[in-house]
């Protein structure tokens, strides 16, 4: 797995999913999410079939299942919160080891839960599998905005570049006798993050007027992707978002 600029995420592995062109596996991974997002409170079943298209798209693309549960690190906060729910939820009551816990707390917990989890795997496989570039190649062939394309691009690009230019200031507030682990060093950690901000605004200007004096016009240009996807790219990569959205509707039918 290579670290491009901090942002690439890919497993450096040869599968059929990597191959895929990029705009289909994002219009996959965007229609999986959105079907996960409708299935009803009582579905349950539904999430099993779910996670069943994950782990098959997982297995195929060869993804680690460590490299996984690393990125399921973004939805600590999420469960955090959720953990509330069974204890503030109104309505019938179920015991736990004799503590009074909310039932519809606790199935809008675990929907909450089961939810975020697959939509975070899902995007997971999708970086997995296709470098950052590509995938915003891909949303530009999706017709998505430019200019958030060329934003996100750009966030990626530069994203790494100023966490080096924050190293180098801690560095050298260090190397004055700083010592960032004491309470009252706050005030030269926040005159730190400022002068960071305006480095970074600096930065921003001078990179857009090189852009603009090298013609840029607001559009990224495509240099990532040489063929478009095929109907049969299409038609393969679509299946999962297709079963997922044939279980929730199912789902929501016997609701």
């Amino acid at each position: 797995m290579t670290a491009t600029h901090g942002v690439d995420l890919t497993v450096e592995v040869e599968t059929a999913a990597h191959r895929v062109a990029p705009e289909c596996k994002v219009l996959a991974t965007i229609l999986f999410v959105v079907a996960v997002a409708l299935v009803p409170r009582h579905g349950w079943w539904a999430y099993g079939v779910d996670a069943t298209l994950v782990a098959a798209v997982a297995i195929a693309a060869k993804a680690p299942a460590r490299l996984l549960g690393q990125r399921l690190a973004v939805e600590i906060p999420f469960v955090v919160f959720i953990v509330l729910l069974p204890f503030v939820g109104g309505g019938a009551k179920t015991h736990l080891l004799g503590v009074p816990l909310s039932r519809a707390g606790l199935q809008a917990a675990g929907g909450i839960a089961a939810k975020a989890t697959l939509a975070v795997l899902a995007t997971a496989l999708l970086t997995a599998t296709t470098k950052p570039p590509a995938i915003l190649a891909g949303l530009t062939r999706l017709r998505c905005p430019s200019q958030l394309t060329a934003i996100a691009g750009l966030a990626l690009r530069y994203f790494q570049v100023v966490l080096d230019e924050l190293r180098r200031m801690q560095i050298a507030r260090v190397a004055r006798g700083d010592d960032p682990s004491w309470i009252w060093q706050a005030r030269a950690a926040a005159r730190s993050a400022g002068a960071l901000t305006v480095r970074c605004l600096q930065r921003g200007e001078r990179v857009y007027g090189a852009m603009l004096a090298r013609g840029y016009s607001g559009n990224m240009p495509d240099t990532v992707l040489s063929e478009r996807a095929q109907p049969l790219e299409w038609a393969v990569t679509l299946v999962v978002p297709l079963v997922a959205a044939t279980a929730t509707v199912l789902a929501r039918a016997m609701s």
